[in-house]
């Protein structure tokens, strides 16, 4: 039977994936209080949610959000997400991944020591062993940098620090995209780009990295049905779960750019921009979701070309915003 939840906290509420799932998670249990860790500043995107202000790397701060969430539920989205990024920003991609996790686990033993824990990891712990063929949660890990080590550490210390009467669920998503990733990643950077040349903003130059890997993408919303069916199917997972969440058909840059140039309504030409170019970027990564599917059911449900259109369309909209103002 599905798990019902009373008390629900997110963290990274704020970032790309988090409107989603605060979306997901309200449509699912609609009588459930729900609360957002929010750093200052920051507001959660639905007004159903009500933000408890700490940053996850201030220990005491988490510590008073978790004494009054009181959570059965929690999904820990909250990290620094970008492996090139943690290129140049290893200590604040471990302080926020592995510390930020570690002040959470801790305060949850002591305040919601039953709590059921989603934690958001990353088909990039798999790193170099993806050469070997589509992974699956048995693959050795091989992580190649920082952002993939402060995951896989992540993943351990959460396993140990957490009760055992805790129930934690580890999710390892593929590549995956949709309306409001930022442009540190490629396919918003594509889309950002053909809006403004579009628009005239910029010039018909569209700057790429190596466009011949190829990646398990998925549509952000068919992550994030596998995020609530997870949490729902809690009472039937054991103490301490671990999923891929993949579509196992990978896609190379070039057919994604191919697509969004189809849509556009102006030509440009491509260029290589060694910066955009990453070290270690391994050929194909693919993974192997079916225990993922015998556990809940689940299957992507929404196309690759059309998850693209929408990333398309909110960039322009983006910049007819820009226009305006």
């Amino acid at each position: 039977m599905p798990r019902d939840y009373a008390r629900i906290l997110l963290t990274g509420g704020t970032g790309f994936v988090g409107p989603y799932l605060q979306e997901a998670l309200a449509r699912a249990y609609p009588r459930a209080r729900r609360f957002v860790l929010a750093r200052p500043g920051e507001a959660p995107a639905s007004p159903d949610w009500s933000p408890l202000v700490a940053d996850i790397v201030d220990a005491e701060a988490v510590e008073r959000a978790i004494d009054v969430a009181q959570p059965d539920l929690v999904a820990h989205l909250a990290a620094q997400a970008s492996a090139a990024q943690s290129i140049h920003a290893a200590e604040a991609t471990w302080r926020v991944n592995f510390l930020g996790s570690f002040h959470l686990a801790s305060a949850l033993a002591r305040h919601a020591p039953s709590a059921v824990v989603l934690f958001v990891s990353t088909a990039d712990v798999y790193g170099a062993r993806l050469g070997d063929g589509p992974a699956r949660e048995e693959t050795p890990t091989s992580p190649l940098s920082a952002y993939a080590r402060s995951k896989i550490a992540a993943e351990t210390m959460l396993a140990d620090v957490l009760p055992q009467t805790a129930r934690l669920i580890v999710t390892r998503p593929f590549n995956h995209a949709g309306p409001g990733q930022d442009m540190r990643f490629a396919l918003p950077s594509f889309a950002a780009q053909i809006a403004g040349i579009e628009t005239g903003r910029l010039a018909p130059r569209l700057d790429v990295g190596d466009l011949s890997v190829r990646r398990d993408f998925l549509d952000v919303r068919d992550v994030v049905d596998a995020y609530a069916r997870l949490v729902g199917a809690a009472p039937d997972l054991p103490p301490r779960s671990l999923f891929n969440i993949a579509s196992g058909a990978p896609r190379s840059l070039s057919y994604m750019l191919d697509t969004l140039r189809a849509c556009a309504t102006r030509n440009f030409d491509i260029v290589v921009d060694p910066a955009r170019l990453r070290p270690a970027d391994i050929p194909v990564a693919v993974g192997d979701a079916s225990k993922l599917r015998a556990a809940t059911g689940w299957a992507p449900s929404h196309s690759i070309d059309a998850m693209l259109r929408d990333l398309l369309d909110h960039w322009r909209a983006q910049e007819a915003r820009a226009e305006i103002r």
